[in-house]
């Protein structure tokens, strides 16, 4: 069986795809490049907000169209919670957040089929929440319900970083997120299993290890032996000395002093912390259903600084809540300056049926949303390139990738892309001084 995937969203799904694609090779199956035709076309798919299912919609039909010839296999958030419009998209296997390797196995029994000449079958429609994949049934209930599954780590063919997922699901019910009905509570891999997949990715040579949930600040929390995410950072450096670690996305809240202490006796954790800061308005935030302050974001930022130093810290904004007046957005804007973020990956709020910010009185203009976007995303332009400039004749470890150009191009520990004139060569982390930043890009030379 030939198959070919294609992933909307974040890590996790990232993770996801790349651990069926793993089972599906594992079995005998191949891998189709774009153009080469496939048996089936597998689609993870995402519903963070109500651009992200559009764009899943999208993809569904674009698979129908382009690969006449394949079946359409689709799973991840969109589809555990809309798996009627999926099957009226035309997609023949509907899976949903839960079990990968069921659901490899049925896009293995779909490919074998199609390449026996069967035609593309109907979808029967099921409650919202539940997955099927005709004619087999993968979870008898709704699959974020179960534990968290057990799936093979590693990485996209030709990748040199790889992704360890620890945790799945939420149990913070932001106002403005529809992920905790779709992925469900949050559930945990022991740190028995966290040591070894870390093992595995170790073994096969990755020279950077990714850590990655939804909310692996919540880590451990659903354990018997009530283990932390420092605790997996710990079991993660020991099981593979020989990657540099980086952390996915944590909430402000978590970072503690306590955690801090620990983070900084972890040799091999890289200095880059993405933070899921949402606003810089204790007001938006309020409304937002965070549990933390710009006081308490504050302080997790200079923790972080004193503990790493030169460390990147980025975040991710939200613009145009609902209720969001001038005067609170200028206090982001103003707290945002302050923080001096590295970087920032700005959203427009995108209005996500089914969450209580939907419905919320005060829903900010779209033109105006777009406006605040762009006015934050310039501030977060010139801070990037205010971090880079910082950098000069600094000394970081770079671990190179892909060469571009005729140079030799990596992420530094503090996420920032250098080249390099001479030296370097895939896979390794080599130390790099920072000699200069020229039209956005970071030069260095190694030594």
């Amino acid at each position: 069986m030939r198959f070919r995937s294609v992933t909307l969203g974040c890590k996790v799904n990232q993770f996801e795809t790349q651990a069926v694609e793993s089972i599906l090779v594992s079995r005998g199956h191949t891998q189709a490049k774009p153009g080469e035709g496939c048996d089936v076309y597998i689609i993870n798919t995402c519903l963070v907000t109500a651009e992200s299912a559009r764009k899943s919609r999208q993809a569904v039909r674009r698979a129908v169209r382009l690969e006449p010839g394949a079946k359409i296999a689709v799973c991840g958030c969109f589809s555990q919670l809309e798996p009627e419009t999926a099957g009226l998209l035309g997609a023949d296997l509907i899976g949903g957040t839960g079990d990968k390797t069921a659901f490899a196995l049925a896009v293995e029994k779909l490919g074998n089929s199609n390449r026996d000449g069967a035609g593309r079958g109907e979808v029967p429609s099921v409650p919202s929440g539940q997955t099927v994949c005709p004619p087999l049934l993968i979870s008898p209930v709704p699959a974020y319900e179960s534990p968290l599954c057990d799936v093979p780590p590693g990485a996209a063919a030709g990748r040199t970083r790889a992704l360890l997922k620890i945790q799945d699901g939420c149990d913070n019910h932001c106002s403005y997120c529809i992920v905790p009905h779709a992925r469900g509570r949050s559930r945990s891999l022991p740190l028995k299993t966290v040591y070894e997949h870390a093992r595995l990715l170790d073994s096969k040579g990755f020279r950077e290890i990714v850590i990655t949930g939804i909310e692996i600040s919540s880590y451990g929390r659903d354990l018997d032996d009530n283990p932390v995410l420092a605790d997996a950072v710990r079991a993660v450096s020991e099981a593979a000395p020989g990657a540099r670690l980086r952390l996915g996305s944590l909430d402000p809240g978590a970072v503690t002093e306590n955690f801090c202490l620990h983070l900084e006796k972890t040799g091999n954790l890289c200095g880059h912390f993405h933070l899921s800061l949402q606003s810089g308005c204790d007001e938006t935030l309020r409304r937002m259903g965070r549990k933390y302050s710009s006081g308490d974001v504050l302080d997790a930022i200079e923790r972080l600084r004193n503990g790493f130093p030169g460390c990147g810290i980025t975040a991710d904004l939200i613009v145009g809540f609902p209720g969001e007046t001038k005067a609170e957005f200028e206090t982001t804007l103003a707290f945002i300056q302050n923080a001096a973020f590295s970087g920032m990956h700005v959203f427009t709020y995108s209005q996500r049926p089914g969450t209580p910010a939907a419905d919320m009185q005060g829903q900010v203009d779209k033109a105006v949303r777009r406006d605040r976007a762009s006015s934050a995303a310039a501030i977060s332009k010139s801070m990037a390139e205010d971090f880079k400039l910082g950098q000069v004749g600094a000394t970081r470890n770079v671990l190179f990738e892909k060469k571009s150009g005729g140079f030799w191009m990596g992420r530094t520990d503090n996420y920032i892309e250098v080249a390099i004139k001479k030296g370097g060569s895939r896979n390794t982390v080599l130390p790099v001084r920072i000699t200069s930043v020229e039209n956005g890009m970071v030069w260095g030379e190694v030594g």
